[in-house]
């Protein structure tokens, strides 16, 4: 069997921090600050657990880049191979504050760009130890990551490969379960059956393992709990005729995807079918019409319209979709205030849904890796009722 490794080669850093240079060109930056988790990972291969000790990134449009991090991290950062120069405050808030230890470590002058996601604190932190730079928000950052690189690609088709497994998994407890005669699971011995089916797949197969924010796991939720769209798992348990869902997913190298099907236990009603092949047209529009060149904002109309024209519109709840990459939920949205143009190498969920108060929930995602001419959705798992459907 071959193993796989989750950790990006060092080098595959110089070329994203190339990258980033180039839109500071483009834009008029001197340097950038961040101390967004998910930008320290992306620019430097760096993962960690974010506290109240500042971990920051400073890209200088001449080629330096500097990691501020507390001392206790230092050796951490090392072991990552962490693709930065590394400057360390002992503690925090310290007698010197630790934006200021990086201030007298790279002097910044001139227009210095910092991502919009900073909290105020640090933000003002920054300004203070840094009194002759102009610190000018952007979210330079957050575009720069929309595009994938081919190395990430990989990543994320072998978590789908795994969000599908897990579905599987899923799928197969509860056929299990009925074919026992036994109680049927819960909720909550749902969700913990499919993370753990993916984290073994995980250990058994890679090496490397980056823990992120979420390895492997996602929402699991039955009847009328699934009209709820981020319900959380309870101790409710299946029951026969019920509609549940599978929203699951895990992260690959820190690459996150999604996929999410939904289930009816029984021979579905003719309301549950109408809801649920509602739904897969939706689906369906959004895998066929999501392509580069069309706007964010547009992709959402055509796959939401399908709902509204089927006479359901009343359930939606939210909108197509939204970016996936170091983050579950990134932009760009899939929403009708993002007009912002699809482009190859984007990866977006395709997720529309219905929720009727008191009955259930109907959603179906896929990831999808947009094209020159249309999407390729990362994951498989059959959409249809009748492949969804669970005998009893």
């Amino acid at each position: 069997m071959t193993v796989f490794d989750q950790r990006l080669a060092p080098e595959f850093f110089d070329t994203v921090q190339q990258r980033v240079r180039e839109r500071m060109g483009e834009e008029g930056f001197d340097a950038f600050l961040t101390d967004h988790p998910e930008d320290i990972a992306y620019l430097t291969g760096f993962f960690h657990h974010p506290s109240e000790r500042p971990v920051a990134i400073w890209v200088e449009a001449g080629g330096r880049v500097v990691m501020l991090l507390p001392e206790l991290e230092r050796e951490y950062a090392q072991s990552q191979s962490a693709r930065a120069e590394l400057v360390a405050f002992f503690e925090f808030p310290g007698v010197v504050p630790p934006f200021q230890v990086l201030a007298d470590a790279v002097s910044p002058r001139g227009r210095v760009g910092f991502a919009t996601t900073m909290p105020y604190q640090r933000l003002a932190a920054a300004r203070a130890a840094m009194p002759y730079a102009e610190l000018v928000p952007s979210d330079l950052l957050t575009r720069t990551r929309y595009v994938k690189f081919p190395e990430e690609v990989v990543l994320h088709r072998e978590a789908a490969r795994i969000t599908d497994l897990m579905l599987e998994a899923g799928v197969a407890l509860v056929r299990e379960a009925v074919a026992a005669g036994g109680e049927l699971p819960t909720e909550a011995e749902l969700e913990r059956h499919v993370t753990s089916a993916g984290t073994r797949v995980m250990y058994a197969e890679h090496r490397n393992v980056v823990v992120a924010s979420l390895l492997a796991g996602g929402l699991v939720y039955s009847g009328a709990n699934s009209a709820f769209p981020h319900g959380l798992p309870s101790v409710n348990r299946l029951r026969a005729g019920d509609t549940f869902m599978l929203s699951l997913g895990c992260a690959v190298g820190g690459r996150f995807i999604e996929g999410e099907r939904t289930f009816v236990l029984g021979e579905p009603t003719a309301e549950q079918r109408r809801y649920h092949d509602t739904i897969r047209d939706a689906q369906r529009v959004g895998r066929e019409t999501i392509r580069a060149g069309l706007e964010c904002r547009e992709a959402n109309r055509l796959c939401l319209d399908v709902i509204r024209d089927a006479g359901l519109g009343e359930f939606i709840r939210h909108r197509q979709g939204h970016g996936i990459g170091l983050g579950m939920h990134e932009a760009p949205w899939l929403e009708d205030g993002d007009a912002t143009l699809l482009e190859a190498g984007m990866l977006v969920s395709n997720e529309p849904g219905i929720y009727v108060p008191g009955h259930a929930g109907y959603r179906i995602s896929d990831s999808m890796l947009v094209t020159a001419d249309g999407a390729e959705p990362l994951t498989t798992y059959p959409r249809s009722l009748d492949e969804c459907t669970i005998a009893l």
